[in-house]
């Protein structure tokens, strides 16, 4: 096990004690990272392969390195890591799971179309809103956006320092183009980073300007905090009524592990949600 994921996994036995109500969510994100690293070291192809004579051209002009929409990738290796990651659903929920597995088996579900539909924020969105929503569709959702994380996780680390010296400035991710759910303060100037919860990639972006519409207006954007949460805010924007969450571990002098924070602070999200912001 690799110091890094030694690191992660004690800084979540650490939030299952501050925060039990997370406690299975924590308990879930555990055995995905060990699945995680497992399946890295068999990953060998390049399942999202880049252009390399397009990345400059594609960067400048603020186009993602990878187009998932195009949907003409070779997902053998990641479909038989999702299956995998159904196991831990199948603990949970072996019913539900069992009908997910039949379904990919006989075609009525399709994992290359959960794939290519995890990219499109309106039906994201749609799906978000249908009633009876329960945990094992979430978890379903958790696991498709997992099953890619490893292989598109290798090209955000290919081309970390290119991102770098490109000075990127969208408001989406430089290497898959998907929304960024939580982002970090650091440094002494706490300068704003965002992270893509589905590649791993982290790339600075302007601290007063919305990452969803580019509004730069002070007076329509905002942030809240929880008192005795200061490290945590959510920041919304009140033209397109969006919303990020932001860490600022600056004065506690700690590192952030953004995988495990976006769970820690699902409670902000909710609190955004009823304030009126998505």
């Amino acid at each position: 096990m690799g110091k890094m994921l030694t690191k992660t996994l004690e800084t979540i036995e650490e939030y299952k004690s501050k925060s039990p109500h997370y406690e299975e969510l924590l308990e879930i994100l555990e055995e995905i990272l060990i699945f995680r690293e497992e399946f890295r070291r068999t990953l060998k192809d390049d399942v999202f392969a880049v252009d390399e004579s397009l990345v400059g051209q594609k960067l400048s002009g603020g186009l993602p390195l990878i187009d998932i929409s195009r949907n003409n990738f070779e997902l053998t290796e990641l479909r038989n890591y999702f299956l995998r990651l159904l196991e831990i659903a199948k603990k949970r929920s072996p019913t539900e799971t069992e009908q997910i597995i039949r379904g990919l088996e006989d075609g009525t579900l399709a994992y290359e179309k959960m794939v290519v539909d995890s990219f499109d924020h309106e039906v994201e969105a749609e799906e978000s809103t249908e009633e009876n929503e329960d945990k094992l569709f979430d978890l379903l959702g958790l696991f498709v956006e997992e099953s890619i994380r490893p292989a598109l996780e290798m090209v955000a680390e290919k081309y970390a320092g290119v991102i770098k010296e490109s000075q990127w400035s969208e408001g989406y991710c430089p290497v898959c183009g998907k929304e960024p759910k939580i982002g970090e303060l650091r440094e002494d100037e706490g300068f704003r980073y965002l992270f893509c919860s589905q590649c791993g990639c982290e790339w600075s972006f302007r601290r007063i300007k919305c990452p969803f519409c580019g509004n730069d207006d002070q007076q329509t954007l905002a942030y809240f905090t929880i008192e005795d949460e200061e490290k945590y805010r959510v920041e919304v924007c009140n033209i397109c009524k969006r919303y990020i969450k932001t860490v600022d571990f600056r004065k506690i002098k700690e590192l952030a592990n953004l995988d495990v924070e976006d769970i820690a602070t699902l409670h902000l999200d909710i609190l955004a949600t009823e304030e009126g912001y998505e």
